[in-house]
């Protein structure tokens, strides 16, 4: 039979005196921690955000509000987060490390005047679809799907790319450069693309050869 002495004694309630509110405090700071993380994470994520910046509000932003994805007949609309943010926690994680890059130069200004952001549209949009391209187009198919379009309800052109797109496993990107901001000067980047004159709000559109498929 053991028995506890006094000093062993002591050492526990005096160790429990110390864990306990320390295990308390833990438990509060990690729920505050979690809440706050989780409100600069939204507060991060949203379309005003987005603008709050002169570069986006004055250029890119601009050429949004001329498109389908701004204002259509249904009144729903994609807004910055939508297409360039993506839903799952993993990669959201991902692009917002990323965009401290964006962050940084935003401070050396490489941006800051229109001429600059002209100079950098086709540096910009490339590397925009590239990122496109390798996760097949993640964010489109937040609201765009292959297998719940309703073929039979399109126009030939649209009916005609996307089954070619479908059964030849491109992704959206691939035709809809140009679907919500201005292209850059092709000519530099892909001989076989022309730009085409958009009926949606002026926007415009990429016409590839038949090799590469269809822009709408």
């Amino acid at each position: 039979m053991t028995t506890t002495t006094p000093s062993k004694s002591r050492f526990k309630r005096l160790l429990t005196w110390l864990l306990t509110p320390m295990l308390v405090l833990g438990f509060f700071s990690g729920i505050i921690f979690w809440g706050g993380f989780n409100w600069a994470m939204e507060a991060t994520n949203n379309e005003q955000f987005c603008i709050s910046c002169h570069e986006m509000k004055d250029n890119v932003y601009k050429e949004y509000q001329q498109t389908i994805h701004y204002s259509n007949r249904s009144g729903v609309r994609a807004t910055c987060p939508d297409c360039h943010v993506p839903k799952d926690w993993t990669h959201k994680m991902i692009r917002k490390i990323q965009a401290s890059n964006e962050v940084y130069h935003k401070i050396l200004g490489s941006v800051d005047t229109p001429e600059k952001f002209e100079a950098k549209r086709a540096q910009l949009a490339q590397h925009v679809w590239s990122v496109m391209e390798a996760t097949d187009s993640r964010e489109c198919r937040n609201c765009h799907k292959f297998e719940f379009m309703d073929f039979t309800r399109q126009q030939q052109r649209a009916m005609t790319a996307h089954s070619t797109g479908l059964t030849e496993g491109k992704t959206c990107i691939t035709c809809h450069k140009g679907i919500a901001h201005s292209l850059p000067n092709l000519k530099d980047i892909d001989n076989s693309a022309v730009l085409g004159t958009g009926t949606k709000h002026n926007a415009p559109v990429v016409t590839t050869t038949p090799s590469t498929g269809t822009g709408q």
